[in-house]
């Protein structure tokens, strides 16, 4: 087990849900960390919230514009001087029909969750060579399956997957860790702010959250995914079977998501 103190760790998408915990939890564990996400405000309640016990800065950054990616790992180098984990967790979702969707909200949807993943790592990449550090892609199920009605947030985790899946052969001989993290339903607010066909937001959200895996658990299970080097880890029990049934059993798989999916109140699926 490794130790994660006084690691610098960088995490995006950090003002809320998987992204919020996991800078308590990384913090709890006595790393520095650089706080990244669209809202300074929060960024700054929670640099608030850790700075006693841990150095925390926080960088506004939108995911999907490259120059802010590089600024975020420059800020990180200035007042660090390294970059041991990147936790690329900035993600956004959707649920609509491929077939009434506006194509610009797969478009928004692949600039923030694969291109956002992309940029970040690009620029972090030199200095977690150099620290035989940690990248993470927080991937989804979604990612392993194809999930009905979401066809720009599959096709996004998808893209992770096979983005981060190929670094880690890549650089096999120089000891990076290259870590895919899929967690399953996971309460937070991410399907509130779903994008709908128009890309407006969701508002709501059509599941019930108190019955899901909780963000502290999920960042819980990351940490020890770092800890321990694992090259994927997937959670919740639904998400595991999915993924193992789906290898043997495709097509059945595909009539239980939609059967499941189905339920969602107001479903966009038939």
């Amino acid at each position: 087990m490794e130790t994660l103190k006084e690691k610098v760790v960088i995490i995006t998408g950090a003002s809320s849900g998987i992204g919020l915990a996991a800078a308590r939890a990384f913090a709890a564990e006595g790393s520095r960390l650089t706080i990244a996400a669209r809202s300074l405000e929060r960024l700054l309640q929670l640099q608030e919230e850790l700075s006693p016990s841990v150095e925390v800065i926080c960088v506004k950054t939108d995911v999907s514009i490259e120059e802010e990616c590089k600024n975020l790992i420059e800020q990180t180098v200035a007042k660090y001087g390294r970059v041991d984990i990147l936790v690329n967790n900035a993600g956004i979702s959707m649920r609509a029909m491929f077939k009434d969707l506006d194509l610009s909200v797969i478009k928004n949807l692949m600039d923030v969750n694969f291109w956002g993943t992309v940029y970040c790592t690009k620029y972090a990449l030199p200095w977690l060579l150099e620290t035989k550090g940690s990248v993470v892609g927080v991937i989804s199920i979604a990612g392993f399956k194809g999930l009905p009605a979401r066809t720009g947030y599959s096709a996004s985790k998808f893209a992770i997957y096979g983005f981060l899946d190929t670094l880690r052969i890549e650089h096999l001989k120089d000891n990076l860790h290259v870590m895919i993290f899929a967690p399953g339903f996971t309460a937070s607010s991410i399907r509130e702010k779903a994008l709908t066909a128009d890309g407006s937001h969701q508002g709501k959200t059509p599941r019930e959250e108190s019955k899901m895996m909780t963000a502290e658990e999920c960042a819980s299970r990351l940490i020890k995914g770092i800890k321990k080097r694992k090259a994927q880890v997937i959670l919740t029990n639904i998400g595991k079977l999915t993924v193992i049934l789906n290898k043997f059993f495709p097509r059945l798989v595909d009539k239980l998501e939609y059967s499941f999916m189905k339920k969602e109140p107001d479903s966009p699926l038939k």
